[in-house]
């Protein structure tokens, strides 16, 4: 596959991305469609609110997608393109591109029974993505990670959030707790003085670390297995990991995908399952914000 086209609003924008790849460039996905026939697949990397129109149109056309998260800005929004996936038959993955790093595949083959998850995704703020709150923006991935590293029905949702420096929510913790009596503790911001991406786990006799950034994944095994003991043997292991840019690994992935005609790696149904549950701890810090009485603070709270 080669790349054949840019569309972009700004036209200047996409004719410049354009000369550098030797593509073609469009002002809209109308225009694409109706004057050159040459795309098979397409990244839809427009604002939330936009996915739907634009993801739907690219399938009706006969285009692959690859969606970026969240999915869609709601629910209906996200069964709606699932519908449309499976009645155009298109190959369609969503952007949870963390599940394409290294360390998060590395970490698959440790899983056995993870009782207590503790993630931190931290960074300064800029002015991207500001059109969704931080649970949608960031702590999605994470929650997309856990989910597939948990395996289980979610009870409760407890969570908090505030405003900082836009008029969305910034900085928010979120306690979750699944069927299976494991709990997660996730803490995104994008308000911080430092950028982190952590997620460490506990399982039984065994405790795991992994860096999102340095791609790299830390074990601690206790003997005895795992039974309780006066002088407990810790051993320290690292699995090896063979580095590689996630979106790199993302696209290739999804071109697989595509080419086989065969199941992404995260599914429309993924998304969906992301997206209700990000929507859960949004609605959640909505209701803490309200029991609060943040309003009468004087805090900018337009999210809740």
């Amino acid at each position: 596959m080669r790349f054949a086209a840019v569309v972009d609003a700004n036209v200047d924008r996409a004719d410049e991305v354009a000369r550098e790849f030797g593509a073609r460039a469009f002002g809209s996905v109308e225009q694409m469609i109706r004057t050159y026939g040459e795309v098979q697949a397409a990244s839809v990397a427009v604002p939330t609110q936009d996915h739907l129109a634009i993801a739907r149109t690219l399938m009706q056309a006969g285009i692959d997608v690859l969606i970026e998260k969240p999915l869609a800005p709601t629910l209906e929004g996200a069964e709606e393109l699932i519908r449309v996936a499976a009645q155009e038959k298109r190959i369609a993955q969503v952007g949870h591109l963390e599940r394409f790093n290294p360390a998060v595949r590395a970490t698959q083959a440790l899983l056995t029974q993870p009782m207590f998850f503790e993630v931190h995704r931290l960074s300064p703020f800029t002015s991207r993505s500001l059109d969704v709150d931080v649970v949608l923006d960031v702590m999605i991935h994470d929650l997309d990670v856990v989910l597939a590293f948990a395996k289980s029905p979610i009870r409760e949702i407890r969570a908090v959030g505030l405003p900082i420096l836009s008029g969305k929510v910034d900085i928010a913790n979120v306690r979750m707790e699944f069927e299976s009596g494991c709990v997660a503790n996730f803490t995104a911001s994008r308000v911080s003085t430092e950028r982190v991406r952590k997620l460490r786990f506990f399982q039984p006799g065994q405790y795991v670390s992994l860096d999102y950034g340095r791609q790299d994944v830390l074990v601690f095994s206790v003997g005895n297995d795992g039974q309780p003991s006066p002088n407990p043997q810790i051993t320290v292991s690292k699995p090896q990991i063979t580095a590689e840019e996630p979106l790199r690994a993302e696209i290739a992935a999804f071109l697989e995908a595509v080419a086989t005609r065969s199941q992404p790696l995260v599914s429309l149904e993924d998304g969906r399952r992301a997206l209700s549950v990000a929507l859960r701890a949004v609605a959640a810090i909505a209701e803490h914000g309200s029991r609060a009485k943040l309003d009468q603070l004087g805090t900018r709270n337009t999210s809740f």
